[in-house]
């Protein structure tokens, strides 16, 4: 039996004057991208040229919505009601899907940033709004979404196409919530550690937290990063520990 998995990673984070990550090397060992959607990160002409820089490369895009908190990078909790969570979806999810149109590409999926990311995984009336923002621009767009969460169970039950996402470099609760990064096992920063786990979440359906304890996954996309030479380094390690073992590395789109 052949396994498939999507590497993802975050991307079109510049805005104006200021350069983050490192965008161009990253597309040459991921599948997908996430793109700023200029909210949390990311301009117009930022979007624009990431792409642009996707289609070349053969990579699939996904919008990156976040929280309009350009200062805090999306990362610091807002209180947010469902109305305001779903037009923050239509809002930048339209602006991306405006851009692909404009380059002829198809807007793959959807995953959310930061706080946003982790505050819809645990609130149910957030991630419902969420999701009817995401129905209401486009229905086929698929939500990448955190294992195992509300969000993808309702996902499912609405019959959006979905995708779940792991993480190669970082630690995992019991309940199958990502440890948070102030705290001790947040991350993993051994490449050959972090080829291990996400073999076993690819192949086996299972990760070990942060306690030892064992648990299930599902795995149909392991986010990777690429800020740094370092976090480059570690991606493309990932890619070639995966294909050397047999896994079908491929976004959506090709399969």
């Amino acid at each position: 039996m052949s396994h498939f998995i999507d590497l993802n990673s975050d991307l079109g984070e510049s805005f104006g004057n200021y350069t983050l990550g490192m965008d161009a090397d990253v597309l040459d060992h991921v599948t997908s991208a996430n793109v700023a959607c200029g909210w949390h990160a990311g301009d117009p002409l930022i979007m624009d040229a990431t792409v642009r820089m996707c289609k070349e490369k053969g990579v699939a895009v996904g919008a990156h919505p976040g929280y309009p908190d350009l200062m805090g990078f999306g990362r610091r909790k807002m209180a947010v009601n469902p109305d305001e969570a779903r037009t923050y979806m239509t809002y930048q999810l339209g602006a991306l899907q405006a851009f692909c149109q404009q380059h002829g590409v198809e807007l793959q999926h959807m995953k959310l940033h930061g706080a946003f990311y982790n505050m819809a995984c645990v609130t149910p009336e957030l991630a419902d709004a969420v999701l009817d923002g995401l129905q209401a621009v486009n229905p086929k767009i698929r939500a990448m979404v955190l294992s195992g969460s509300y969000m993808a169970q309702e996902a499912v039950r609405r019959g959006i196409p979905v995708i779940q996402e792991v993480f190669a470099d970082r630690g995992y609760t019991d309940n199958g919530t990502l440890v948070p990064r102030t705290e001790a096992g947040a991350f993993v920063k051994d490449p050959q550690e972090a080829l291990e786990r996400v073999l076993m979440m690819v192949t086996d359906g299972k990760v070990v937290t942060n306690t030892g304890k064992t648990i299930d996954i599902v795995a149909d996309s392991v986010c990777v990063h690429g800020d740094n030479p370092e976090a480059i380094a570690f991606t493309k390690y990932i890619r070639e520990g995966l294909t050397k073992a047999g896994v079908v590395v491929a976004n959506f789109q090709s399969r």
